[in-house]
């Protein structure tokens, strides 16, 4: 039921945005390669990549919340199994699962509304695509040791999602925000991803605008990745010496 009502809420925010296209000037979108998208075209990709970060962030967090709800938090912990062992395993069928579900998202999308991807994109988007989970998943380990210190973080958590989607030009081009805001979110790694992204699968760059892109989002993801794992290994071992690790 939960792999159905998901694929239904995708399906409902397509058709949403199909209707707000017809609002929207095709000239105000930017062009990838010389090609002018249509407004379809260039928030299905946006539509793919923010369910992506959903999915990506607040997995290892639920996956803590769980354990705590069902009280097996503190016995699975407390076994030599490393934390970071833990971490992957909580996400490892997404890992797998993601690439596969946006690829079949956008397969659908663009067969339903017509839509025409390049296929000499696809490796480089897929590329991209593989180089910013990692960032993505750090973020979700900080949001699973908030989740070990506060049990509660949904809501913070919800919050960092709407901000990254609403800073990386998902649903409407960043251009349009006052010059001191674009200026701050052009530089959101998830905006490069995007930008590579469209670039590939509308344009047809191919491999020219992944290099730097890619470069500067596996940058970004080592030290997300880093950051979580060290802020999930302090609230742990706050846990422990408290004594709470079976609380929630």
């Amino acid at each position: 039921m939960s792999f159905f009502t998901e694929w239904l809420t995708l399906g409902l925010q397509v058709a949403l945005f199909f209707f707000l296209g017809r609002l929207v000037d095709p000239s105000m979108l930017p062009s990838y390669n010389g090609v002018h998208p249509t407004y379809m075209q260039f928030v299905a990709i946006g539509i793919a990549l923010t369910a992506v970060i959903h999915l990506a962030f607040g997995r290892v967090a639920a996956g803590v919340r769980g354990e705590q709800l069902m009280g097996t938090l503190e016995p699975l912990l407390m076994t030599p199994t490393a934390s970071a062992t833990i971490q992957v395993g909580t996400v490892l069928y997404d890992l797998v699962y993601i690439p596969l579900r946006l690829a079949v998202f956008l397969t659908v999308v663009a067969a339903a509304f017509g839509l025409r991807f390049q296929a000499s994109g696809i490796a480089p988007a897929f590329v991209l695509l593989l180089v910013l989970i990692p960032f993505i998943w750090g973020i979700g380990i900080m949001n699973a040791a908030a989740v070990l210190t506060y049990r509660r973080a949904g809501a913070a958590g919800g919050l960092m999602v709407a901000l990254v989607a609403l800073g990386s030009g998902a649903y409407f081009p960043l251009q349009v925000l006052p010059h001191w805001l674009y200026v701050i979110v052009r530089l959101n790694p998830v905006a490069l991803a995007l930008v590579g992204i469209r670039s590939s699968l509308i344009g047809g760059d191919g491999w020219s605008q992944v290099g730097w892109n890619a470069a500067l989002l596996a940058v970004c993801s080592v030290v997300t990745v880093g950051l979580g794992v060290v802020a999930f290994r302090l609230a742990l071992r706050r846990e422990r010496r408290r004594g709470s690790l079976g609380l929630y």
